[in-house]
């Protein structure tokens, strides 16, 4: 059996389910009591769960990260929610220095079992303070495990195989994606390890993850009326990355474009070049391609802010270039 469930639906059905499979499992972040969180995914939570475990914060990403990690040495299992991914940097001391640091720094001996969850993204005029993409600054770094659930069955399926992870993991939810609906199997299980093949197509391999994919999959179809059959690979795991899944398609369609929101300079589409030319290059008919935010803060104005992200047309527009078409 299946269920129609918007993307906020599946995140709230899934937060329920471990906190009733766990008592150790508790949720705490900034509004996410009282008021139901920012994107209303816990909306009905305290009045089930009790201010015990569905607890408000004050607004100090650093205070309630680092209470977040001590929980989870002393047995609980905690999911943080971070507001949007621009608050986190307050919390990374704690993230970078401590969570991702404490088992190699115990030669094994501890471990942060620490879920943080957090809206990244723009798209939704809030500004550049609130729509910045950071997941792939966070894939830099080891220790954590970086986690982009793009379609409502990776964001009801994803937090169960998170909470199980001994180490901790960063889920990034885009927030235009929250009103996003889907179809979810009742047994909803997802790996958290390896990337997905959206779409299968032989001339191009379209590379993306997050807020990025449906625009990747417009541009799929729209490149299939020119005659041009794209595949889309689905990162889902920002790190560890999945090498094996991407160079796979990368040598069938022997054309790589990768589509990121981050800014172009030093970016996750640049080290996924890199492992493409370092893993594939005998295998490319053209050197890889990416399609990235414009290299300025998310502007707020809407015809702006739109201009400086991924769109369809860009990745269109990219992708024939490397077909060797005329736009």
């Amino acid at each position: 059996m299946s269920r129609t469930l918007s993307y906020r639906q599946a995140l709230q059905e899934a937060l329920r389910e471990a906190l009733q499979q766990d008592l150790r499992v508790f949720l705490m972040g900034e509004d996410v009591g009282r008021y139901g969180g920012t994107y209303a995914v816990s909306k009905g939570l305290l009045d089930e769960f009790g201010p015990g475990r569905i607890r408000d914060t004050p607004l100090s990403e650093l205070g309630f990260v680092g209470a977040g990690i001590g929980a989870a040495l002393g047995g609980m299992r905690p999911i943080v929610e971070v507001m949007t991914v621009n608050f986190s940097l307050l919390a990374l001391d704690q993230i970078v220095n401590t969570a991702a640091l404490l088992r190699h720094m115990s030669g094994g001996q501890f471990s942060v079992p620490l879920v943080i969850r957090m809206a990244t993204g723009a798209g939704r005029q809030v500004a550049a303070q609130h729509s910045h993409s950071f997941e792939g600054w966070y894939a830099h770094i080891p220790g954590i495990r970086i986690l982009t659930p793009a379609t409502v069955e990776d964001a009801r399926g994803m937090l169960a195989a998170a909470l199980a992870d001994p180490d901790p993991v960063l889920l990034f939810e885009h927030a235009q994606l929250y009103n996003m609906e889907g179809v979810v199997p009742d047994a909803c299980r997802v790996d958290i390890h390896s990337a997905k093949v959206r779409r299968a197509g032989t001339d191009i391999s379209l590379i993306t993850y997050g807020g990025s994919l449906p625009k990747a999959m417009q541009a799929a179809e729209t490149l299939a009326a020119a005659g041009i059959a794209a595949e889309v690979v689905d990162l889902r795991v920002l790190r560890p990355l999945d090498d094996t899944t991407v160079m796979a398609s990368v040598r069938k369609c022997r054309r790589a474009l990768v589509v990121d929101e981050g800014w172009r300079s030093g970016s996750l589409a640049a080290e996924l070049m890199a492992r493409i030319s370092e893993q594939a290059f005998f295998d490319l008919d053209a050197p890889p391609g990416r399609v990235c935010s414009e290299e300025v803060p998310i502007p707020y104005a809407s015809h702006l802010e739109e201009a400086a992200l991924p769109q369809p047309a860009k990745i269109v527009a990219a992708a024939r270039a490397l077909m060797g078409q005329a736009p």
